[in-house]
């Protein structure tokens, strides 16, 4: 099924939008999802990925094995190839989910933050410039809301006060993307994403993490004592609603620029100890826990207000924690054995 689709997309075809898609960053776990669902549509859709090893890069190979797709191994941060790729393909529409992901992460390696997350992301926006692309989506992060203690975080709430240089980079990527809407009249989309889990996920987050531990018997490491909340969101969700911003580029705002950020999410946040409860459930398993204190970066609490998203473009999320952890166990027991 995976690989039928996929190959449709790569003869040629050109699908419901009547225009040719790249997705950067397709070999990670929302990228390789939404190139799948946009080529199992039957768009025309040009992947690539860097593969770096944040991660097990054999996690990354087998998405792509999976969902039969084609990957080009080529870096957002290589200008020159950037710019060739697009002399040669044309793209009317550019879908960026390449990042260096990881909130804690980047409290270690900065400079990788700032290579791949600005700089990369600048080459692409030049990219999209130079080539002639009429709509440019990206991922950015609710990390961007910081210690705002509002919630549901919105749209309009401030975002100055980031936790991490990961959520900073996320939000130069905000302000960049305006400028070159501002500048060049390019229309742009930027996805404010909340905790995504499903089938696939990465390994450095909390759902695969503790997983893992649970199926190994080992503690689980469960922070601020465990008094914290997640906007969890299940990848089916995640998708439908990046493709329904895919399809539509934004009205003029105040301004006249075609430039619009959308928060993501469930809508539904869950105290981190119910989560693992409903994870215990669907493992079929007890968590030995171990309690902690803050982690430098993290914050308590996240909650997504999506009346934006839901009203512009019709997205619904649909799927609730307990099923889609059941479809995340079922998939973790059958991808480690």
């Amino acid at each position: 099924m995976w690989r039928a689709a996929a190959k449709r997309a790569r003869t040629g075809t050109i699908g419901p939008t009547g225009m040719k898609i790249l997705v950067t960053g397709a070999a990670g776990f929302i990228g390789s999802r939404v190139m799948y669902d946009l080529a199992a549509r039957g768009d025309e859709v040009v992947g690539i990925d860097n593969y770096n090893d944040y991660y097990d890069v054999r996690l990354k190979e087998a998405r792509v094995a999976e969902f039969g797709l084609e990957v080009r191994r080529i870096d957002i941060s290589d200008k020159a190839a950037l710019d060739s790729l697009f002399a040669d393909e044309k793209f009317d529409k550019v879908v960026n989910m390449a990042a260096q992901a990881g909130v804690r992460h980047s409290i270690v390696d900065p400079a990788a933050y700032l290579q791949n997350n600005i700089a990369g992301f600048l080459n692409l926006l030049e990219a999209c410039r130079n080539h002639g692309v009429k709509h440019l989506v990206f991922a950015s992060s609710s990390s961007v809301y910081g210690l705002n203690g509002k919630v549901p975080f919105s749209e309009g709430d401030r975002t100055d006060s980031p936790a991490s240089l990961y959520a900073a980079t996320k939000k130069a990527d905000e302000l960049l993307a305006y400028s070159y809407c501002s500048l060049y009249g390019i229309s742009m989309t930027g996805l404010r994403y909340f905790t995504v889990y499903g089938p696939w996920g990465r390994p450095d987050m909390s759902p695969m993490l503790f997983a893992h531990a649970i199926s190994k018997g080992e503690p689980i490491r469960v922070f601020n004592g465990g008094d914290m909340t997640r906007d969890f969101t299940y990848i089916d969700d995640i998708a439908e609603g990046t493709i329904a911003c895919i399809d539509r580029e934004p009205e003029p705002d105040e301004n006249g620029l075609r430039y619009r950020i959308y928060n993501i999410g469930c809508g539904h946040p869950v105290r981190l100890t119910d989560f693992i409860s409903e994870l215990e459930r669907a493992m079929g398993a007890q968590a030995r826990k171990e309690m902690l204190p803050m982690q430098p970066g993290d914050i308590c609490r996240t909650a997504a207000d999506t009346s934006l998203l839901e009203r512009e473009t019709g997205y619904k999320p649909r799927v609730r924690l307990g099923e889609g952890l059941t479809k995340f166990a079922e998939w973790y027991k059958n991808y480690h054995n």
